[in-house]
């Protein structure tokens, strides 16, 4: 695809200055966790982590992308509510957040 885009393309693409980041999230829950307790977490985590903060989860109940829920990308302290919430759950044995990275194209690096 040729590089010489038109700004409306280039918005239509969710590229060059128009990049959008999210982050990747893994969980890993108990071993004596059942599927109810899961669905409880998930909802949880679904409402005040996500919801709450503008954001949109885009995956399963282990993994999955935090995005945020309108044009745009997420920030660092958005991420980090994420992160303080998730610490003080005793559902998850442990998680991982990746760093923020481009949404719409994950192998591509992010704009300075």
């Amino acid at each position: 695809m040729a590089t010489n885009r038109s700004r409306r393309l280039r918005k239509k693409l969710c590229v060059d200055e128009f990049q959008e980041l999210g982050f990747e999230l893994l969980l890993n829950y108990r071993e004596d966790l059942d599927e109810t307790a899961v669905d409880a977490f998930l909802g949880q985590f679904l409402k005040e982590a996500v919801s709450d903060n503008d954001m949109i989860f885009i995956g399963c109940d282990e993994f999955g992308m935090v995005c945020l829920g309108k044009r745009g990308s997420v920030t660092e302290e958005q991420r980090a509510k994420v992160d303080a919430w998730l610490k003080g759950r005793s559902e998850l044995e442990s998680y991982t957040l990746g760093a923020l990275a481009d949404a719409w194209y994950p192998g591509k690096p992010i704009n300075a």
